[in-house]
């Protein structure tokens, strides 16, 4: 029992770890670099919403790691 737990743990953290490097690659927006439009709820440009949802993202993403 306690070897599966701990298979099932590993695999977990593979997991985590891979979201991580996930989100840090995603965190380098250079897409969004030069676009001024359009506004997002008509006043939000698209990376300050990008960084908004992202942000929202990465604070879930930390819940699962702790």
């Amino acid at each position: 029992m306690s070897e599966a737990r701990n298979v099932r743990t590993a695999g977990r953290r593979w997991w985590l770890a891979l979201l991580v490097l996930v989100f840090y690659l995603l965190h380098q927006d250079f897409w969004l670099w030069r676009a001024a439009g359009p506004l997002a709820f008509g006043f939000l440009p698209p990376g300050l919403l990008y960084h908004a949802l992202y942000t929202a993202a990465a604070a879930a993403l930390m819940g699962l790691l702790v």
